[in-house]
């Protein structure tokens, strides 16, 4: 029988989605899930999207080019622009999600070999890119106790080594909703620098910020003109995680050729996201307004409800829409399918992702969850019901 790859392998499971077959068999025996382990929001989608995709003139979907149909890079630099950020449109290139651009970005960027340091937790599937690119993940623990903070840039700096080739962050963070000082920001800044190092940037969340200054993007710190690329998406943004819709972004031509060859060898991303990605362009800003009051009300009921849990620690995210707890558990991998296979209140269970999967250090977040607080509040505060209910019988409890 042939053998399986060493990157096959490698591929880690996905905390996020590799309980599904237990909410499957949940669901058949006639309890209603909760899905708390995936950002797949419940916020509808601009109509000004919806209605691109309907009411296209189009009599084929054809491919479009390879770096994205013109008219949206030019629109994606208007929107750049609106958020401090001066790009033009031949340094954008429209990829398939934004995972899509953080896998050329290795590829084009990282030699095998090539070590890569990474602030954890840290979203499970950088671990997937990276295995896919034969990158070493360097992790950097933040911990729970200090809200996630960005860990002193000594103890980052004492990461770097000769194969140490770039930096990822996420801001606002994916899964703690951390968000970035500007402090922070300008002591990655100054490590990449001194080190000549690529940082790579995951600014999916920009939008989700619930303090009073928006997040500060990577492009616009000075000197790093050549440093940096940035991944971007529709996804959360706009509600539109089907369209498969991201970006990479670069001012670094050279790095931008060696992605473009990549994103010709795959043709071309999705036109019909596309289509809708550019009209979303339009959203008005009351959109936002109410999304992000929503998750506001949402994180609140997340977070009150869970601190009033005995033995239950969880900061306040800054932004985007999840939260990391710590539970008074053995293991957040066998509490979260045991609560999915052994547990109901009032005809309900929960779906949570173990934080376990989140971080690169063996053993870390093994009793952290992590919880996408995506659906509305009511549906929220009955979780929380449903943990503090099963904490109380779980028979691994802490």
């Amino acid at each position: 029988m042939p053998s399986i790859s060493s990157k096959g392998h490698a591929m880690p499971d996905s905390p996020i989605r590799k309980l599904a077959p237990f909410a499957v068999a949940a669901k058949a025996a006639g309890r209603k899930v909760l899905h708390l382990n995936i950002g797949q929001p419940d916020i509808q989608t601009p109509a000004v999207a919806l209605d691109a995709v309907r009411n296209m003139d189009r009599t084929v979907i054809e491919y479009s080019p390879s770096d994205g149909f013109a008219s949206y890079r030019e629109g994606l630099s208007g929107y750049y622009s609106s958020v401090g950020v001066d790009v033009n449109p031949d340094q954008i290139i429209v990829t398939t999600g934004g995972s899509e651009a953080l896998i050329f970005a290795f590829q084009a960027c990282l030699e095998p070999g090539d070590e890569v340091i990474i602030p954890e937790p840290f979203y499970a599937n950088y671990l997937g890119f990276a295995a896919s690119a034969g990158v070493k993940v360097v992790p950097v623990t933040s911990w729970i106790e200090d809200g996630f903070a960005l860990p002193p840039v000594e103890e980052i700096a004492a990461k770097v080594t000769a194969r140490t080739k770039a930096i990822l962050i996420c801001n606002p963070g994916n899964p703690t909703g951390y968000v970035y000082t500007d402090a922070e920001l300008e002591a990655i800044r100054s490590l990449v620098l001194d080190n000549d190092l690529y940082l790579f940037a995951d600014e999916v969340y920009r939008e989700f910020c619930y303090g009073d200054i928006p997040p500060r993007s990577v492009l616009s710190l000075d000197g790093l003109e050549d440093h940096v690329v940035l991944m971007d998406s529709v996804s959360k943004r706009y509600s539109m995680c089907g369209a498969r819709v991201g970006a990479l972004v670069t001012r670094n031509a050279e790095v931008h050729q060696a992605c473009m060859r990549f994103a010709m060898a795959r043709l071309s991303p999705p036109t019909l996201g596309q289509i809708a990605g550019e009209a979303a362009l339009k959203t008005p800003r009351s959109y936002f307004d109410e999304v992000k009051s929503a998750y506001v009300g949402r994180r609140d009921a997340l977070v009150d409800g869970l601190r009033a849990i005995p033995g239950v620690t969880v900061p306040t995210p800054g932004g985007a829409f999840y939260a990391v707890a710590k539970l008074p558990i053995d293991s957040s991998d066998a509490f979260c399918e045991w609560i999915l296979s052994n547990f109901e209140h009032k005809g309900e269970t929960v779906m949570m992702a173990p934080a376990s999967g989140f971080y690169a250090t063996p053993g870390a977040g093994s009793d952290e969850v992590r919880i996408a607080y995506v659906l509305e509040e009511d549906a929220i505060r009955r979780a929380v019901q449903v943990i503090a209910a099963a904490l109380e019988v779980y028979p691994g409890r802490a």
